[in-house]
Formats: C-alpha cells, structure tokens, sequence
C-alpha cells in the first residue's frame, strides 16, 4: 500500500539552492494519491467538533473542499487581497522578502463559530496565523490547523503555539 511520501515529487534546489521543493501537485495528479491524501487529512479531524473549514488560497481549497462535503460543513475560502467581491477584513503578514495580505468575506465567519483551517503546507506558519488571526476578528474559534505537508526546519509549529496543529507527513529541514 503506498504512503502519501510515495505521491509527492522532490524537485531539489528549486527555487533556489539548497530547498528542497516538495510537490503537491503530483499528489493531486494521482486519483488515489488525492484519495489518500483527504482520507488522511480527514482522520486529523477524528474527535474535533467544528462547524467549518477555512481553506487558504489556494491548495487549502483543494484539500478542504473535499473534506468539507464529505463532512457536510461549510467551506470558507481565505484569499489573496483584492480576489472576493463582498465586504471584506484582511490581515497583512511579513513574507522571506517582503509582505502580503490576505481576506476573508466578513459575512462568512460567525461569532462563536468553530473553524478548522487547511493548507498543503506549513513552513513557517506565517500565512495560517494570518488566517487565523482572521477568524478570529470576526468571532471564530479556530479549534484545529491541518496540513498534508509539515517542513520541520522551518519551524512553523514554534509560530504556532497556541493552536493544534496536525501534519499528515514531515519533512526535516526546508
């Protein structure tokens, strides 16, 4: 029986050298790759009372649609500014080089609401706290983080204290 490890490409010194770049897209190629992959996110989720997923742009919502439906919960799709057309908050983060910002839909999290958040990867963990710290400003609980892929090396479960935090698989260093 193949493991997700077994889905996921390595294309080494990409973008630049000494990372090594891990592949989700070859994941989501395979019909049973991507199969495994929610099933296991799934499992993450065992035990975790929650009313919805919060995907983040843009392989959050590729794993959290399937999850959500499976689930029957709703999907919040947390995106790059400028990219929803309704009233909006957004949260501004420090990138390697620079910044960027990200927004939810103001009416799409309610006071009180249990979210869990999703996304392929966490590396440092900057993007998913912004995503959480925008949950948060609309009155969600963020009761759960997942993700298929953790880079250990680059600590993002250190940024992420206060949350749960789950990984399907981890990967030391970067």
């Amino acid at each position: 029986m193949k493991t997700i490890e077994d889905y996921i490409v390595t294309i080494p010194d990409f973008p630049k050298p000494g990372v090594m770049f891990r592949d989700v897209t070859s994941v989501l190629a395979d019909p049973e790759g991507f199969r495994l992959a929610v099933d296991e996110l799934t499992k993450l989720l065992e035990g975790v009372e929650y009313d919805a997923i919060a995907g983040v742009e843009a392989r959050g919502f590729l794993f959290g649609a399937p999850i959500a439906y499976n689930q029957n919960k709703s999907l919040v799709t947390i995106r790059k500014k400028g990219k929803l057309p309704r009233e909006t908050v957004e949260e501004t983060y420090d990138l390697e080089y620079g910044s960027a910002t990200i927004e939810v839909h103001k009416d799409d999290i309610h006071p009180g609401q249990k979210v869990v958040i999703i996304d392929d990867l966490i590396a440092t963990g900057g993007t998913v706290k912004a995503a959480a710290h925008l949950v948060e400003s609309l009155g969600g609980e963020v009761v759960k983080m997942i993700f298929l892929m953790e880079l250990k090396g680059l600590k993002g479960r250190e940024n992420l204290q206060e949350y749960e935090v789950g990984s399907v698989i981890a990967f030391d260093g970067i």
